[in-house]
């Protein structure tokens, strides 16, 4: 039997091995990719607080618009570390078919809006594959406009896009898709092949044997520390099958009995004047607003509305988050900062909440600094595997072939 499963973890592993340890290298550095934005560039990320009060952050998206001509503001991410720059977030190239909502749609909106349901917009989530336009930084005392970053164009999105496989297109995402999914045999079977005959094999199986011979320490490196990592590779392969398949999501929906969807969003109301809304959307209101119903939070992240009928939404992370992903959502009138309703992580179905975790167990951030590290020492020792295992089936080949060369020659 075990002759069965060597043979699949022998040819999984050499038709998907350079992918797998491709993804694992590029996972590794994307762990801390945070906290290595931040310690390379410290001057985008943080200021020296000048002691007085903050600018308002219409004071903010002038200097922006001042910086960037024709800008278009599609959000705002504020701090409570007064240390902290703040974000503000550009529109992206028009796509085609994109342009300002007609009578029709205000229409359609304001029937909409009489509704007063509660959501998280009606879309499914996606992840973030660079899209957006850039991200200005901004010294929140002074107005001054101290970087601009398309992440498109950062050392992270090109590690991003190879542990994802994006840079070989929609056949490359295949690519490290399946890639994955032969991964789960391959943990699975090495199990089954590491799993002791005896009692003796026990210690073996459990110890590598440092002051051995190179080959013996390629095994040991190979079978026990792949047996340590085990488990976690598996989850991290596992949880990576969310930004391969679609069915993959469809799946955590269906068996956790969930709408993907959720309910629609609420709307605003009172867009008799809705032309100098969109132009001169009102941040401050809705910032004074979300800081009253959501005291404490360590960021608001306010996203403008994008016609006439929709509301800001401002995404708060509070001290009781279990994770930086479990995020709360506020939505105020555009047009007189009226809370129209909440949407608390809490709140989300079964379904929203599960998927919402892969992302954090994903990148080892579920339990903040211990699971980091964890997460970046097995994604290295990922990447060892498909060589050590390929070391060790050329040993293994030309061991095959002096024992046949033995058997010929007694033979003749």
């Amino acid at each position: 039997m075990k002759t069965f499963f060597r043979t699949i973890h022998l040819y999984l592993s050499l038709v998907s091995g350079l992918v797998i340890a491709v993804v694992c290298f590029t996972g590794g550095v994307l762990v801390f990719e945070k906290e290595l934005d931040q310690a390379w560039h410290p001057d985008r990320f943080f200021v020296t607080p000048t002691g007085g009060q903050p600018l308002s952050l219409a004071r903010l998206t002038e200097a922006v618009k001042a910086t960037v001509p024709n800008a278009k503001i599609t959000g705002i991410k504020v701090y409570a570390d007064p240390a902290r720059t703040a974000e503000v977030s550009l529109a992206g190239p028009k796509k085609d078919g994109e342009g300002k909502p007609g009578r029709e749609g205000q229409a359609q909106g304001a029937s909409q809006a009489k509704t007063g349901q509660l959501g998280a917009g009606g879309k499914k989530e996606a992840p973030n594959e660079g899209g957006g336009g850039p991200k200005i930084y901004v010294n929140p005392y002074t107005a001054a406009v101290v970087d601009q970053v398309n992440y498109r164009d950062t050392f992270f999105f090109t590690m991003m896009a190879l542990h994802r496989g994006m840079v070989g297109g929609p056949i490359g995402k295949l690519v490290v898709g399946v890639s994955t999914l032969f991964f789960l045999f391959i943990i699975g079977t090495g199990i089954v092949l590491w799993w002791p005959a005896t009692r003796k094999a026990v210690r073996q199986r459990f110890t590598v044997k440092w002051e051995a011979g190179w080959k013996r320490l390629n095994h040991d490196l190979h079978i026990v520390l792949g047996f340590y990592s085990a488990l976690f590779l598996f989850v991290f392969a596992f949880t990576g099958l969310a930004w391969s398949f679609e069915w993959f999501n469809n799946g955590i929906f269906a068996v956790t009995r969930s709408d993907p969807k959720g309910p629609e969003a609420p709307k605003s109301t009172g867009f008799e004047t809705p032309k100098l809304s969109l132009e001169t959307p009102n941040y401050d209101l809705a910032y004074a607003v979300a800081r009253k119903q959501v005291p404490g939070a360590f960021s608001y992240a306010i996203s403008a509305p994008k016609d006439f009928t929709e509301a800001f939404r401002v995404v708060t992370t509070g001290p009781q988050a279990a994770y930086e992903g479990a995020t709360d959502e506020l939505y105020l009138n555009q047009y007189n900062g009226q809370v129209l309703g909440k949407l608390n992580f809490d709140d989300r179905n079964l379904g929203q909440r599960v998927r919402r975790t892969f992302k954090p167990v994903h990148t080892g951030a579920i339990f903040g600094l211990p699971s980091k590290i964890v997460a970046v020492v097995v994604c290295l020792l990922g990447t060892t595997f498909p060589i050590t295992g390929v070391i060790l089936w050329l040993n293994r080949l030309k061991k095959n072939r002096k024992k046949a060369r033995k058997q010929v020659a007694v033979s003749a």
